[in-house]
């Protein structure tokens, strides 16, 4: 397998990132336990690069803030082209780990699978950070 670690699309995508990898971490946890991923159609996939240059972006980014990383990435699945990664480092005692339904509590969201009516796309959701990394792509292409 080739290496895209100097590869100027993979560095110019990493660039992109990097930012959006950062966001991707709990609040209160100090930068630890991120995750990002995206789902991208495969031809669209195949444009920017190919899984394989994603995932070294993807990667690149996630080592520039000192991640342990582990990547994924698969073509053809029933969302596409699903490529994410992953902070697995184990979060220090001085930091807060919260569980999703504690963020929700906090922001008085209701609790529980019986909520009626559309859902807010909400920050962190693979459908918002696809469309995020869409847009650091295009911007820095541009």
């Amino acid at each position: 397998m080739p290496s895209y670690a100097k590869d100027p699309r993979c560095t110019a995508m990493a660039d992109a990132l990097i930012h959006l990898l950062r966001r991707a971490c709990p609040q209160d946890a100090g930068g630890y336990g991120g995750y990002y991923q995206v789902d991208f159609g495969d031809e669209e996939a195949i444009a920017l690069g190919g899984v394989e240059l994603i995932r070294a972006a993807m990667r690149k980014a996630a080592k520039q803030l000192r991640w342990k990383v582990t990547t994924i990435g698969w073509t053809g699945t029933r969302n596409g082209t699903v490529i994410a990664v992953q902070d697995t480092r184990e979060v220090p005692d001085g930091f807060r780990a919260r569980r999703g339904d504690e963020r929700q509590a906090e922001r008085g969201a209701p609790q529980g699978l019986g909520r009626t009516g559309p859902g807010a796309v909400q920050r962190g959701s693979v459908p918002l950070m696809t469309q995020e990394s869409r847009a650091a792509v295009a911007r820095d292409d541009a």
